[in-house]
């Protein structure tokens, strides 16, 4: 071998292993640095979450339970917790002697984990990504295959499954391009994180795209939809439905805004208030993304002067209530399923979005804002099938809204296109299992 081709060997293996272990460290020190207002926030948040003051220990790696040679998987909040829950179902249903870890990192997933899986699986949180924080988590279950939903992309805990022997599968894997230009610029340590994972299965070619371009291997990629598609709807959800709309909303028109986000309740309830002009007996649901809020918009209704009853309160409204607040977790989409009309929230406010598809599938006409980066396939694809409309502001919503209240067919239509698009792109959940097969046998010997 040639000086210059031992210079090219030393500088490939700097360039591929040095310089990732050194951002690796960089980043664990910039982590350990920002832990004081990492805890700081979530003493914020508790304020109004008191479950944000709980089981901190699992946070930093410390379990009062264990559970060796798990099936880990890990969905960060409610939204991710929704989609996998189809998924983890069906693990359960083909593997009934795994035993399954649940994670997540909001105390609103673990609500929705404890709600709908209660004790057959383990459930703790996810602790922060600091090296001993990783190997203490791996010590205490000992997994045996990880699986992440959508978009967690963690450099030490996944060097730690590496070390560990844990295969890595991302599951639903989605990457704005935003996301992608900032991993880009460490493309380096993210290219050396996603060499952990054995599969990534992507929503779209163009999260494929966006993965090999932030280092991950093409032949690692492979495109199996969206598992969100595969969200059934409860066989009595219709019946549950037409009984909220008899009993607690007296059979009157009805709007819902879900998922909405500050700054969005204020422009819903402007818009809302127009509308009431020319149909008094009109009836809006607010259902704030975060409970944490649930206290500030009731205030803000009330400010307003709007008679207001709490989902809580499990009392029905009468003719003079203006608003219904949401303020319990899980029961979304039953009341997209009861309303006429659904604006998604997180879209009028560069959140994002948010889960298009549960009032589509339940047939409601559906509405978002121009900020659906989060779901920007869904939302094109669902705008091209004529299924959805996006509106641009305040006014566009107003009239789009009025639109559909003022006709019964047009709501119909949508609704009818809405519910095909769902039912038309179901299966992606049955790829991923045939994908994860494998991984699952060899899991069990």
């Amino acid at each position: 071998m040639t000086g210059a081709d031992q210079n090219g060997l030393r500088l490939s293996y700097w360039r591929h292993d040095l310089l990732p272990s050194g951002l690796r460290l960089l980043y664990s020190l910039l982590l350990y640095l920002a832990m004081p207002f990492i805890v700081l926030r979530l003493l914020w948040h508790s304020r109004k979450v008191p479950a944000y003051r709980q089981r901190w220990n699992e946070r930093f790696g410390y379990y009062r339970e264990s559970a060796q040679g798990v099936i880990w998987l890990h969905a960060v909040s409610v939204g991710e917790t929704e989609a996998a829950l189809p998924l983890i179902k069906a693990i359960r249903r083909q593997h009934p002697d795994r035993s399954l870890l649940v994670t997540t990192t909001t105390p609103t997933g673990s609500a929705r984990v404890r709600e709908s899986l209660g004790d057959g699986v383990h459930h703790v949180y996810l602790p922060y990504d600091l090296r001993g924080c990783a190997e203490r988590f791996l010590t205490a279950f000992r997994p045996l295959l990880g699986i992440i939903l959508e978009t967690e992309i963690w450099p030490n805990l996944y060097y730690q499954c590496g070390q560990c022997a844990v295969p890595l599968i991302i599951v639903n894997a989605r990457l704005s391009e935003k996301s992608a230009r900032r991993y880009r610029k460490v493309k380096s340590l993210t290219a050396s994180t996603l060499q952990q994972a054995a599969l990534i299965l992507a929503q779209t070619s163009a999260d494929c795209e966006r993965f090999i371009s932030v280092g991950a291997e093409a032949r690692r990629i492979k495109l199996t939809g969206n598992i969100k598609f595969d969200l059934r709807l409860p066989e009595d959800l219709s019946e549950q439905a037409k009984l909220i709309r008899r009993q607690i909303f007296l059979e009157r028109p009805v709007w819902i805004a879900g998922s909405t986000h500050e700054g969005e309740e204020e422009a819903v309830l402007d818009v809302f208030a127009a509308l009431r002009k020319h149909d008094s007996r009109l009836l809006l649901v607010l259902a704030p993304r975060h409970p944490e809020r649930f206290g500030d918009v009731a205030w803000l209704c009330r400010r307003r002067g709007l008679s207001i009853v709490l989902r809580r309160e499990e009392k029905c409204c009468n003719e003079a209530t203006a608003v219904f607040l949401l303020d319990t977790l899980g029961e979304l989409r039953l009341f997209y399923a009861a309303s006429d009309i659904a604006f998604v929230g997180g879209s009028l406010v560069p959140r994002g979005g948010h889960n298009v598809l549960e009032p589509a599938s339940a047939g409601v006409p559906t509405l978002f804002g121009p900020h659906m980066f989060n779901f920007a396939d869904i939302s094109l694809r669902l705008l091209a099938s004529d299924a959805a409309i996006q509106v641009t502001d305040h006014d566009d919503l107003a009239d789009a809204v009025s639109k559909l209240l003022s006709n019964k067919a047009l709501r119909e239509g949508y609704g009818d296109k809405a519910r095909r698009f769902v039912a038309q792109n179901r299966g992606a959940l049955d790829r991923v299992l045939t994908l994860l097969e494998p991984y699952l046998q060899s899991s069990s010997t």
